[in-house]
C-alpha cells in the first residue's frame, strides 16, 4: 500500500500472457495489427493528399480521420508490445498521464469528425444544389479544426481531473493501458460524484453526436428512396455505407466497453473489450472505406 500519489513513479499495466511463447505470440499478433493500420491508414493518406480528383470535403475529412487513426492506435499498441516483448509491464507516471490524454483527445476528435462526416454526406444527397458553399474549402478547414480543439479541450479536462485524485489503492492497472475507470479505482477518496460528473458530461456530448448522425440518415435515406433510378440510389448509398459502417464499429464497440454490465466483467473481458475498441477500428476504417470506393481504389 502506498500512502498518497506523489510517491508513485510508474504503474503496472496488466500483460497479455504469462507465459513467454504467449507474451511472443501476443507482440507479434499486436505487431501485425499495428503495421496493417500504418499501412492502411497511411495509404488513404498519401492517396488523398497527393490525388488532386480527392480534394473534396468527404476526402479531407476521410484523411483526418485517418490521421486520428493512426494516432489513437500509436498511443497504445507499440508500449504494450514492447512491454510484452521485455517481459515487463512498467508505464512510467508521465507515459500513463500521456496515454490517458492522446486516448481521450484522439477519441472524442474522432466521434465529432464522424458526426461532421454524416453531415456532409447529408449535405451531399440532400442539398446537393449547396453542397460549395455549405461545405467549400473554408468551412472543412473550420470544421476539422474544431473537431481538433473540442477533442483537446475535453482531455484536458479528464486528464487534469484523473490525475489530481490522490491514489493509495496500490499501482496495478486492469488494462493493457491507462484508462481512466482502471486509475480511478486506485483512488484513496470515494471519486464517484467527480466520475458520475465527468460520465454524463462525456455521454451526454457522445448522444448529441449520436442522435445529429442518425437523424442525417434518416433524412439521407428518405432522400435516397425518393432516387428514380436504381442506379442512382445505389451510387448515393455507396458514399454512405462506409461511413455508417465506421460509427456503428465506433459507437457498438465504445458503448460496450463503458456501458456493460458489471456482472460479465472480468479482467480477461474488459482486455478483449478494451482490443475491440482500441485497436480494432483504426486497423480496419481503411479497409472499410477503400472496399466499395472507386475514386480512392484508383487513386491508390
Amino acid at each position: 500500500k502506498m500512502s498518497n500519489s506523489s510517491s508513485i513513479t510508474q504503474f503496472l499495466l496488466l500483460a497479455f500472457a504469462d507465459t513467454r511463447e504467449l507474451q511472443l505470440l501476443h507482440f507479434w499478433l499486436f505487431l501485425g495489427i499495428y503495421l496493417a493500420a500504418l499501412l492502411g491508414n497511411g495509404l488513404i493518406i498519401t492517396a488523398v493528399a497527393c490525388d488532386h480528383r480527392l480534394h473534396i470535403p468527404m476526402y479531407f475529412f476521410l484523411l483526418n480521420l485517418s490521421l486520428i487513426d493512426l494516432g489513437s492506435i500509436s498511443n497504445t499498441v507499440p508500449k504494450s508490445m514492447a512491454n510484452s516483448l521485455w517481459d515487463t509491464t512498467a508505464i512510467s507516471y508521465a507515459g500513463c498521464a500521456a496515454q490517458v490524454f492522446l486516448f481521450f483527445f484522439l477519441m472524442s476528435a474522432e466521434l465529432y469528425l464522424l458526426t461532421i462526416m454524416a453531415y456532409d454526406r447529408y449535405v451531399a444527397i440532400c442539398k446537393p444544389l449547396h453542397y460549395g458553399t455549405l461545405l467549400g474549402s473554408r468551412a472543412c478547414v473550420h470544421m476539422a479544426a474544431a473537431a481538433w480543439g473540442s477533442g483537446f479541450l475535453n482531455s484536458l479536462l479528464h486528464a487534469a481531473n484523473t490525475f489530481s485524485i490522490p491514489l493509495c489503492q496500490g499501482n496495478s492497472l486492469d488494462q493493457f493501458f491507462c484508462e481512466v475507470p482502471q486509475i480511478l479505482k486506485l483512488s484513496c477518496s470515494d471519486v464517484s460524484l467527480r466520475e458520475v460528473g465527468l460520465l454524463v458530461f462525456g455521454v451526454g456530448i457522445a448522444f448529441g453526436c449520436f442522435v445529429f448522425i442518425m437523424l442525417s440518415y434518416v433524412q439521407i435515406f428518405r432522400a435516397v428512396l425518393r432516387v428514380p433510378s436504381q442506379k442512382g440510389r445505389h451510387k448515393a448509398f455507396s458514399t454512405c455505407l462506409p461511413h455508417l459502417a465506421v460509427v456503428s464499429l465506433y459507437v457498438s464497440t465504445g458503448m460496450f466497453a463503458y456501458l456493460k454490465p458489471p456482472s460479465i466483467s472480468s479482467p480477461s473481458v474488459d482486455l478483449l473489450v478494451a482490443v475491440l475498441y482500441s485497436v480494432l477500428p483504426p486497423a480496419v476504417n481503411p479497409l472499410i472505406y477503400s472496399m466499395r470506393n472507386q475514386e480512392l481504389k484508383e487513386a491508390l
